[in-house]
């Protein structure tokens, strides 16, 4: 039998950017990533590793250009020097196994446990649990706009029944799980990747949340109806060219919740155009460098 393979891309880089880099090589690259380390003050090293890849060359460049232009655009936002992307194929030497320990139940937010498939974790009173596979395009949830965006997301379902939530691009599927287990009756989950929906669809079958959650690459543009509760944790940009589709979509007394935003420059810009389009501000919020923001469609 053939040794699986991985192509291992190992990225140097400020120490400010590791979160963020492992959250994309998880959460889009389908990759599992091996606990950075902090080599000096000034830079640290971060191990991705992504399953048999297409021995196509052509295909190799296509993966390493993407990380490349999302290291280029935190090198942009964070005014750093550019990051080093370098890579392998490596046969399986047991790694597969390995970087399973660097993967242990965490509270995403208070009450809500994030646990890999193969540690069992019981539960203390109050809390919450979704189960997820680091290898199937996870992301470490650590990510500040993951957890502000929960915090949304838990206040606006509060003592609520019955409500529908939209999550766009739904990456690994953890925004509308949680929103689940924060009282919403039904999620629809969207997201242009191809792997990002397999992932969140194994996700959701693995919670046993299929009758409640529905994912799908349908574009925001053809979705209809309106929800309760909107939320999409993307860029800055992006937010910008779905604004009247993500408004459309939200439900008169409804909220639409924002994020992947920095704290300077985004979240003001983004306060200013959809409030022009209508929207009232119904909070804020800021952690690190990050924040999310929520309007109310009156």
């Amino acid at each position: 039998m053939a040794k699986k393979t991985w192509l291992q891309v190992t990225v140097k880089t400020d120490p400010a950017l590791i979160e963020s880099i492992g959250d994309f090589l998880m959460g889009v690259m389908d990759a599992g990533v091996e606990a950075a380390a902090i080599d000096e003050p000034d830079y640290g090293t971060i191990n991705g590793y992504i399953q048999d890849p297409d021995p196509d060359p052509a295909e190799i460049e296509r993966i390493l250009a993407q990380i490349s232009g999302y290291l280029t655009e935190l090198k942009n936002i964070f005014n750093v020097p550019q990051p080093e992307l370098s890579s392998k194929i490596i046969e399986d030497e047991d790694w597969g196994k390995n970087w399973k320990e660097f993967f242990t139940p965490f509270a995403i937010v208070p009450g809500l446990i994030i646990a890999p498939t193969w540690e069992q974790y019981e539960p203390k009173a109050g809390e919450m649990v979704i189960t997820m596979d680091p290898g199937m395009a996870f992301g470490t949830g650590h990510h500040a706009t993951t957890s502000l965006t929960l915090e949304f997301i838990r206040e606006s379902l509060a003592g609520t029944s019955g409500k529908r939530l939209l999550d766009v691009g739904t990456g690994t599927g953890i925004l509308g799980m949680a929103g689940l287990l924060f009282n919403a009756s039904e999620v629809t989950a969207t997201d242009n990747d191809p792997e990002a929906v397999k992932a969140a669809t194994e996700n959701v079958a693995f919670n046993e949340m299929q009758d409640k959650m529905q994912v799908s690459l349908t574009p925001l543009s053809e979705i209809e109806g309106v929800y309760d509760v909107v939320v999409a944790n993307i860029v800055h940009d992006v937010l910008l060219i779905l604004a009247d589709d993500l408004i459309r979509l939200t439900e008169k007394g409804g909220y639409l919740i924002l994020s992947g935003l920095l704290a300077e420059g985004q979240v003001g810009n983004i306060r200013e155009v959809f409030c022009s389009k209508g929207l009232t501000l119904a909070g804020e919020k800021y952690r690190d460098e990050w924040s999310a923001i929520r309007f109310l469609k009156k």
